[in-house]
């Protein structure tokens, strides 16, 4: 019975703190605000509606001298992004990676491109639900001394009250679990992904 007790205990102490750090995540997920600064590259996580719409934007009000479209599809070709108008950088400061498909090899993959252009500091667009899963991977990839400012995409996919929406509680739960698996991994191999040079 004493066992069935301290059992059921555990149980009860281990979800209270998976709740605990579900509000957390969330917290912080919500109050992450976009930052007006200045970055030697614009990164691009290309695969939500806004995100490269929102890179675009500002790497015309030139925010960063390098804008790099990370994910993009292979059939998609740069002039269907990014057009420079009059007074706009050139597009040749516009580099797209096309061979990506999920955010590990996003950040795999920019880190590459990232060290190749001697890049010290990177504004990382993503969508809000994803930025701190992405900066994660991210921060784990590249050179400590490289700066990263997450700057959050809002998307229609989640709702502030997230727990009035099933929808908004699932996606947010997932990247929650996503995210806690790879801290684990971080935790333990914190170097694994910044061995490899480009």
């Amino acid at each position: 019975m004493k066992i069935i007790k301290a059992f059921i205990s555990a149980v009860l102490l281990a979800l209270l703190l998976v709740a605990a750090l579900f509000v957390d995540f969330t917290y912080k997920t919500f109050s992450a605000v976009p930052r007006q600064l200045h970055a030697d590259a614009i990164v691009v996580l290309a695969g939500g509606k806004g995100r490269v719409e929102e890179g675009v934007a500002l790497f015309r009000e030139r925010r960063a001298d390098w804008l790099f479209l990370v994910g993009v599809d292979p059939m998609v070709r740069k002039a269907d992004l990014y057009r420079p108008g009059p007074g706009d950088p050139s597009a040749e400061q516009v580099v797209l990676e096309k061979a990506s498909r999920n955010t590990l090899e996003n950040a795999l993959y920019g880190r590459d491109l990232l060290l190749q252009h001697k890049v010290n500091s990177v504004l990382l667009i993503t969508s809000r639900y994803h930025l701190k899963r992405a900066a994660l991977l991210f921060r784990n990839t590249l050179p400590q001394q490289v700066i990263i400012h997450p700057y959050p995409v809002d998307s229609n996919k989640i709702k502030q009250d997230w727990w009035y929406h099933l929808g908004s509680f699932r996606l947010l739960f997932s990247e929650f679990y996503k995210y806690c698996l790879f801290r684990v991994f971080f935790l333990f191999s914190p170097a694994e992904f910044q061995s490899a040079s480009p």
